[in-house]
């Protein structure tokens, strides 16, 4: 089976893409470029989701997911995603990502981890000896919109607080302070 999506469900790019070397640009003319793009998704666009009636079937999708792995594996990949709802949706990147091409996007396209939740952050050495905190799986990495990996990041926060059993409350400000955090780093590396 393959799944195959419409022009209508892919991720609608800016009218006018940041250039490529935006880095030549002064910090002004950067900001200024970035804070045009919410023209194309406002900020509050991205607050909710629903599902659309010609959604694909989360299974379907898995499957697909899953052709070119071994085989005799599949089963306990499936196993584990089972233990959980953290556990699923850290084995179902391929649903989230075919579920955020319905979303608003500003068309800004990057490598993204395409796998970003919070178990996939953590300390490794460097080759210039230094112990760094970063993303340490990239398996799922592909071009996609740079808001897709924040929002995954996010709702891992919601899902793990969730699975093992805070506050609605809490585990929606967990994904809140995962998205500021990045902001405020972003805006920081800018400089």
């Amino acid at each position: 089976m393959s799944i195959v999506m419409s022009d209508e469900s892919l991720p609608k790019l800016a009218a006018a893409p940041i250039p490529v070397q935006t880095h030549i640009l002064r910090m002004e003319e950067r900001l200024a470029k970035g804070k045009a793009m919410r023209d194309v998704a406002a900020r509050k666009s991205h607050k909710g989701w629903s599902a659309p009636a010609n959604r694909p079937d989360p299974v379907d999708l898995l499957m697909e997911n899953s052709r070119g792995r071994v085989a005799e594996l599949l089963p306990i990949r499936y196993g584990r995603m089972l233990a959980s709802p953290f556990a699923f949706y850290r084995g179902a990147a391929a649903i989230m990502a075919c579920d955020l091409a319905q979303t608003p996007a500003t068309g800004l396209t990057v490598l993204a981890d395409g796998d970003c939740h919070l178990m996939n952050f953590g300390g490794f050495a460097t080759a210039e000896r230094q112990v760094i905190f970063d993303l340490n799986d990239f398996d799922e990495s592909s071009f996609a919109p740079w808001e897709w990996d924040v929002k995954r990041l996010a709702a891992s926060f919601v899902i793990a607080g969730r699975s093992n059993g805070f506050a609605a409350a809490d585990c929606r400000e967990a994904g809140w302070l995962a998205a500021q955090s990045y902001r405020r780093r972003m805006a920081e590396y800018s400089e």
